[in-house]
């Protein structure tokens, strides 16, 4: 392929770069050995031989006997000596100076080397993934560097341009590749099933694809808002291919029918989503009104609900004037559609996605079953670092329901949030009765210290 040959010439160019490079940093040795000779060699010239030469010279055998003009000429000599020691002394100090401004400079431009290097091939940015000759070009576009068209951005450090995608893309090359597959300018193929399968594995951010995603027939206009809030989008409004239900009121009804789904009553909006949060039990089960009543009026603005389902934690806020992104993935069934059908702010994303939200921003996060035990230690504790990062000054964090074993609740959750440094605000503890054993939830209400 041309992109192969490319890359070879790219190579080759490094090669004769580095090589030039070598030659320069050994020549550059050579001129600083030859500078420190010349300045050894120089500096006996300095001790002032020549009077002594021309005394020794006038000297008379034998001697005479008054030796007091030897004596002076002796000291005279001896203090000339310990002067030209003193200069060679400075003369040394001089010279580790200039030895150490030299490392330092050939430091710099081995940086810049490196540097330069990076820039002219994108650092070999991706090379196992680009040393296939099987991948398609689209790929090969979407995730390839790119040179600026004004050249090098100090703002980058560069004059290229890399498009993000996720570290683990490169380890499925195969999946990429056919993710990638498509005609461009046409349709995307219904892959909604490979597209999360890859978001799970870590490939999130997805490349991005030059094809237009399947168009619902007769699409719908939406529902007015407020009243979009409680009513079942019109089945015209999505595009059902992904999916094994093809209408909302199949989604509806499975509810009934055995099985496990991801939220199985979730789209029945007349049902138990209807009464979600509207109560405190004083236990587990905290109200919407009790928590905005922890924070003076009108202070909880904006935020985002991890792994939210359906949206209906975000439509209860929406009442109260509180604006809410909800997060959440499609499995089994359109869930971020059936959010913006609701008049709602939805992002596709997985719970291990760093929050695309700047620090010290957001009055509130909530998560309700997602932040459980089934996601390992370290992982879940980069995402509360996560969320604290965004979180304001005296912003609360709402975990909601979170699942554990007994052993788990005291001897790892408990130290773990209190070392990522947040201050418990409500926290209550109740034992999960459906299934026996030693099985846990909590709720907890834990603010972002203010200082």
């Amino acid at each position: 392929m041309a992109s192969d040959e490319d890359y070879a010439k790219k190579q080759a160019s490094q090669n004769r770069q580095s090589r030039k490079f070598k030659v320069f940093m050994v020549a550059l040795i050579i001129v600083v050995n030859v500078l420190a000779v010349y300045i050894f060699a120089s500096g006996p010239s300095r001790l002032d031989l020549n009077q002594i030469s021309s005394y020794t010279q006038r000297l008379s055998l034998p001697l005479p006997c008054d030796t007091a003009p030897l004596i002076s000429d002796l000291n005279l000599t001896r203090a000339q000596l310990y002067s030209t020691h003193s200069r060679i002394a400075e003369l040394h100090q001089h010279l580790n100076s200039a030895n150490a401004l030299i490392e330092s400079l050939l430091t710099q431009l081995i940086r810049l080397n490196e540097q330069q290097q990076r820039s002219s091939d994108g650092s070999n940015y991706r090379t196992d993934l680009f040393s296939a000759t099987n991948l398609p070009e689209e790929l090969r576009l979407a995730i390839g560097p790119h040179k600026l068209p004004l050249g090098h951005s100090p703002r980058v450090g560069s004059d290229v341009v890399l498009p993000p995608v996720g570290a683990a893309c490169l380890m499925f090359r195969e999946e990429l590749a056919q993710y990638m597959s498509y005609q461009v300018g046409a349709e995307c193929p219904v892959d909604d099933a490979l597209s999360q399968m890859l978001m799970v594995k870590g490939c999130e951010p997805l490349p991005r694809r030059r094809c237009h995603p399947k168009t619902p027939a007769s699409f719908a206009e939406p529902i007015p808002f407020p009243q979009s809030l409680w009513t079942t989008p019109p089945d015209n409004s999505i595009a059902w291919d992904a999916y094994q239900c093809k209408s909302y009121q199949c989604l509806i009804d499975r509810r009934q029918k055995p099985g496990i789904f991801d939220c199985k009553d979730c789209f029945h909006l007349e049902g138990r989503e209807k009464h979600r949060w509207t109560f405190d039990n004083g236990n587990i089960d905290f109200g919407i009104d009790q928590v905005l009543a922890t924070r003076p009026p009108g202070t909880i603005r904006i935020g985002l609900d991890i792994g939210g389902g359906s949206g209906t934690f975000a439509a209860r806020m929406r009442e109260r004037n509180v604006t809410i992104v909800t997060t959440t993935m499609n499995y089994d069934g359109p869930f971020n559609n059936f959010i913006a059908s609701r008049g709602l702010i939805s992002m596709h994303m997985t719970v291990a996605q760093r929050l695309p939200f700047f620090e010290n921003t957001l009055d509130i996060v909530h998560s309700m079953h997602v932040l459980s035990n089934w996601i390992p230690d370290r992982m879940l504790e980069f995402t509360l670092y996560d969320i604290y990062r965004v979180l304001r000054p005296g912003g609360l964090l709402w975990l909601d329901h979170f699942f554990c074993l007994g052993p788990q609740l005291n001897g790892t959750y408990v130290p773990m949030i209190d070392g990522v440094g947040f201050k418990k605000v409500r926290w209550n503890v109740g034992r999960k009765v459906d299934r026996g054993g030693n099985e846990w939830y909590f709720s907890a209400l834990l603010e972002k210290p203010r200082s």
